[in-house]
């Protein structure tokens, strides 16, 4: 537990205790420290609202204030219940009603597992801990919000209220976190995504499917051009692989039966043969039901059961990887042919369940900015660091000054369950991955329990401006896909050996990378991203001075540009107005002595008039930008 997490176990303590000063007939549940915060799961008649977080908040005031020592007691199971029975868990003191959530948590702790409690002043409570030494230490603190929740999780369980806080060491960053919180709202990638008419997710069409309106497709050609031109320059070949394939390749891949429940239902496909037996099955079936006795169900159910058993099941593709494998297999390799890097920008299709959908973060059909990268071992160690450099060129071109990586490692006592079982292949793999960050200097953490189920891999995690954590991207280790699909090469000495593979999505998909941007930027995006790149905007309607507009235009979109021209007859205030709005990102402000010129006047988006400038130069200036991808 961090130093930040542990500070937040104490506080949801602290909650509990002015809960309990307030309501003392309060039941708790679970008080863990999460993301960004803590809560607390309460069982009370009395419905808590934001009305009385400035009462409980008060409370814990006192409580921080009194600076009562975190004491940890270890205890018998038996005591442990029998403290429960009395009603003194999770309490002040004994009371009549049995800490009854608190025994239920008892009575599934392990036998060999020690237990412990924590007192802070009278409130006592079955916690493993750990907590800061004292409640003075905690901090500055806030109430956010209360929400419903079953205990454990299980709806056939009691509903208990979950209040929310969060705290931090200081109150500067307790502000500077509301502040974000603020700005996150004002930047939020579902609200900016529909002001500036990037994509939509129509009913008619499903939940978490989005998509993209011609701003939306202007993003995603321009992170298309960049992996390409990228991939290109590191050795990648493009490929292109079906959106659908036979369940059997994902059973061989091992994908199935382990990743189904994120996968969509398998579809059956009856060929033509198929489809005339069943049509055939179908007209025996009804003949049968109307003329023969009833004697006959055994014959009408076996006709039932040949009819299930026709046609081959398809899954729509959930991921890139075993279509990669078979393009692999395909050709006859040699040593001289590795490493073989394969990419693509490959549509997957998983199934989120629906109260998982969040608008460009979670949905059911991506674009992966995917690639698979076949080496041997001796060439592993510059593959990944390759890779790594990828992400760092990419960083730095969007302006991500933080980010980490998490190297997900596997758990040997599940070996063989949720990882597969070849423990000298995961020791060497992850220590080979361990050594490549350690190299690079990269800003690392190790998760251990985390790894995908056929070798290790690292989650991208990457902040915002504003400071809010995204999870972009991810690389992984493959040693066992290689082995399912008999992937071969052979050596110097003309001996077939098995390739390492290396998954990597830098820009992970368009959808969630696109929603980072959205909000990393606030929809301002750089002028080579920019959805409108220019838009010209006439003082007046004059026929010559329209004529001028038009072949700036025209010269703009010789050279690919996005350019519009606003021949509205509006007032310039409300051009101007109507493209800030749209954060186009650079206008061309045309009157009669721009046109006198041969000139424009140029307005940024954020930065306001630049004034007049020749038109050679600025179209010029503009087109450089875009093709060195300034910031």
């Amino acid at each position: 537990m961090t130093d930040i997490e542990r500070l937040r176990h104490s506080a949801s303590h602290v909650l509990a205790t002015a809960i309990l000063k307030i309501w003392p007939e309060a039941q708790f549940a679970a008080g863990p420290p999460v993301e960004n915060g803590f809560y607390y799961d309460v069982d009370l008649p009395h419905r808590i609202s934001p009305d009385d977080f400035e009462k409980i908040e008060a409370e814990m005031k006192k409580e921080i204030k009194a600076n009562h020592p975190f004491e940890r007691m270890e205890v018998s199971r038996d005591e442990a219940l029998e403290l429960g029975k009395k009603g003194r868990l999770a309490a002040l003191s004994e009371r009549d009603q049995p800490s009854k959530y608190k025994i239920d948590i008892i009575e599934n702790i392990p036998a060999d597992e020690k237990i412990s409690l924590y007192r802070s002043g009278d409130f006592v409570d079955l916690c493993a801990g750990p907590h800061v030494m004292r409640t003075g230490n905690i901090g500055a603190f806030k109430l956010t919000n209360v929400a419903s929740a079953y205990y454990k999780g299980d709806e056939k369980n009691p509903q208990l209220q979950r209040i929310y806080g969060t705290a931090f060491k200081t109150k500067k960053e307790l502000d500077d976190y509301f502040a974000m919180l603020e700005q996150a709202k004002k930047r939020d990638h579902r609200k900016l995504g529909k002001e500036l008419e990037i994509y939509v997710i129509d009913d008619d069409v499903g939940p978490g499917l989005p998509m993209w309106l011609p701003r939306g497709g202007a993003i995603i050609d321009e992170l298309e051009k960049l992996a390409r031109e990228t991939e290109f320059a590191a050795g990648y070949q493009r490929v292109r692989t079906p959106h659908i394939a036979r369940k059997k390749l994902y059973e061989k891949s091992g994908h199935l039966p382990y990743y189904a429940d994120s996968m969509f239902p398998e579809m059956v496909v009856l060929e033509d043969k198929e489809r005339q037996r069943h049509d055939e099955i179908s007209a025996e079936f009804e003949r049968i039901r109307t003329s023969e006795p009833p004697g006959a169900l055994g014959k009408m159910l076996s006709l039932l059961q040949e009819q299930i058993s026709l046609g081959e099941p398809y899954h729509l593709k959930a991921m890139n990887c075993p279509h990669h494998h078979k393009l692999f297999a395909a050709v006859p390799r040699s040593y001289r042919d590795l490493p073989l890097r394969l990419a693509e920008y490959g549509t997957c299709y998983r199934y989120e369940q629906s109260g998982e959908l969040f608008g460009l973060m979670r949905v059911r059909s991506m674009q992966m900015n995917d690639a698979h990268i076949y080496c041997t071992p001796e060439q592993f160690e510059a593959e990944f660091n390759a890779v790594n450099e990828m992400y760092l060129k990419y960083f730095k071109l969007f302006g991500i000054d933080k980010y980490l990586m998490r190297f997900s490692t596997h758990d040997p006592s599940k070996l063989g369950q949720k990882f597969v079982d070849e423990p000298e292949l995961w020791k060497k793999t992850e220590e080979m991955t361990r050594r490549v960050l350690k190299d690079s200097g990269i800003n690392y953490v190790e998760v251990p329990n985390e790894a995908a189920f056929y070798g290790p891999k690292i989650d991208v995690q990457a902040w915002s401006a504003i400071g809010r954590e995204f999870s972009i991207a991810t690389n992984q280790v493959d040693f066992a896909q290689p082995r399912r699909f008999d992937l071969r090469y052979k050596d110097r000495d003309n001996i077939d050996k098995i390739p390492l593979c290396i998954h990597r999505a830098p820009l992970g998909t368009h959808e969630r990378f696109i929603g980072f941007l959205i909000e990393h930027y606030a929809g301002n995006f750089p002028l080579w991203l920019s959805p409108e790149q220019v838009r010209i905007l006439t003082i007046g309607d004059d026929p010559k001075l329209i004529d001028y507009a038009r072949s700036i235009l025209r010269e703009l979109r010789a050279h690919q540009v996005r350019a519009e021209i606003d021949e509205s007859s509006d007032k310039i205030n409300g051009k101007i107005q109507r493209a800030e709005q749209m954060k186009v990102h650079t206008m061309f402000v045309i009157g009669k002595r721009d046109m006198d010129a041969n000139a424009v006047s140029v307005r940024v988006h954020g930065k306001g008039n630049l004034g007049p400038k020749p038109r050679s130069e600025v179209i010029a200036d503009i087109l450089q930008s875009i093709k060195e991808r300034r910031a």
